[in-house]
């Protein structure tokens, strides 16, 4: 094939390539092979001609778009965690403080229920749980059924069944958020007559230091999956100004977003319930050092940082459209 006939096959393809390279990662690799393809034919037939040196200069920079496009996939999931995430907490932060809130007041009402009726913790926990419980605090180690079982299993016993958990509470929300609002409830109820059961002998503060090692990220979780569930729920009743249909749809993503950064922390607190809670006893500042460093993150990262970009974001917002 002649160079002439050649350049004019591929013309309209290089300049498409060179003013409007395509945003999409499939696209872009097609382009850069078919571009690779023309420069070993070019070298081959036309070695010193000029269309060889053009494709050459098109394929590197197609080349670097295709790098620069995955160095920013990569760069993606730092993104969520410092941007995506607190920022859709921002957002629905009425919403995760209702969530806190029935939490909070059902919590109390299992406690003082439970104070008032010791047969409510088991209705709960069942009979055979609670007289483990009950024998523990006996024999003067009251946190004693956190010592049982293998580290690993329980681990991933307890991760899988709390992602379970927080799926089901995050689909139910559907319902209008009615179920997620009762799972807030339930759970709060439940941590409360969990209390109670220590508080009654005298170990009220023991149950907060202890059971919290792994209770503080774990529960924070499960507020957050009520609240995940609750907006899907309220972008169906409240639409706004959208339709209910685009409402719904984008009250389920930022369910999602919120749930897929739950993952971790429902892992992280059942590695530190299945591997550091047992150890009170034996490593009692190991346990006390965790308690408040969960604590500290979760006031830090899900209450103080959200707030914080979000008026970063506010102020960026307003400087661009004076």
């Amino acid at each position: 094939m002649r160079e002439a006939l050649f350049i004019k096959k591929n013309k309209d393809r290089w300049l498409r390539i060179q003013s409007k390279p395509s945003s999409d990662p499939d696209e872009l690799a097609a382009d850069f092979i078919q571009l690779v393809d023309d420069l070993a034919y070019a070298k081959t037939f036309y070695p010193s001609g000029q269309v060889t040196k053009f494709i050459n200069t098109q394929a590197s920079r197609s080349y670097l778009d295709i790098y620069k496009n995955r160095k920013e996939e990569h760069n993606r999931l730092w993104r969520f965690w410092k941007y995506d995430l607190p920022l859709t907490i921002r957002k629905h932060y009425k919403v995760m403080l209702f969530a806190l809130a029935v939490f909070v007041v059902f919590f109390a009402v299992g406690f003082f229920a439970s104070e008032e009726d010791p047969g409510v913790a088991r209705e709960f926990f069942g009979d055979g749980y609670v007289e483990e419980t009950n024998r523990n605090i006996r024999d003067k180690n009251p946190f004693g059924i956190y010592e049982t079982g293998n580290s690993f299993f329980v681990w991933l016993g307890i991760m899988t069944n709390n992602i379970a958990v927080a799926l089901r509470i995050f689909a139910s929300g559907i319902v209008l958020g009615v179920p997620a609002i009762y799972e807030a409830a339930k759970n709060g109820a439940m941590v409360g007559v969990f209390d109670q059961m220590f508080a009654a002998h005298g170990l009220g503060l023991d149950f907060w230091m202890v059971v919290f090692v792994h209770g503080t990220l774990e529960i924070t979780a499960i507020i957050l999956a009520c609240g995940a569930g609750i907006i899907m729920g309220k972008s169906f009743l409240f639409p706004g100004t959208i339709s209910r249909l685009q409402s719904l749809k984008e009250g389920a993503k930022d369910g999602v977003k919120i749930l897929v950064g739950l993952l971790p922390i429902f892992a992280l607190a059942a590695f530190f319930e299945g591997f550091i809670t047992r150890l009170y006893n034996d490593l009692s500042l190991l346990t006390t050092l965790v308690f408040l460093l969960s604590v500290l993150f979760v006031i830090w990262y899900f209450i103080i940082y959200p707030i914080l970009l979000g008026r970063k974001m506010a102020l960026s917002q307003t400087e661009e459209e004076i």
